[in-house]
């Protein structure tokens, strides 16, 4: 197995091999014991995604094209966005109880 990405934290690292997955190269993420040694605080360098010799390559130019910004995310078909959807009614519902808890205060 070869490093194909460095990242920053355990975070990123999981999401690169997401999206290497995502694209046909079986990922792994090491540095996961590693990041626990120096505490609550992200530190940097201990994470790495690995793949096979022979998808090292194809695994690089995807990196490349991750750094650059060229990913995509899937939208759904029906156009839809449900987080999103719920997310404003949860605002709205907050914004109502904290109206309903500043006036009866």
């Amino acid at each position: 197995m070869q490093i194909a990405y460095r990242a920053r934290d355990i975070t990123e690292a999981h999401i690169v091999a997401g999206y290497l997955s995502a694209n046909g190269i079986e990922a792994h993420v090491g540095g996961h014991y590693l990041q626990g040694a120096m505490g609550e605080i992200g530190t940097a360098g201990f994470s790495n995604v690995h793949v096979e010799d022979d998808d090292l390559y194809r695994a690089r130019e995807l990196v490349r094209e991750y750094e650059a910004g060229g990913h995509t995310a899937v939208a759904s078909e029906d156009g839809d966005d449900k987080a999103d959807y719920y997310a404003r009614w949860f605002l709205f519902a907050l914004a109502v109880v904290a109206v309903v808890l500043i006036n009866t205060y």
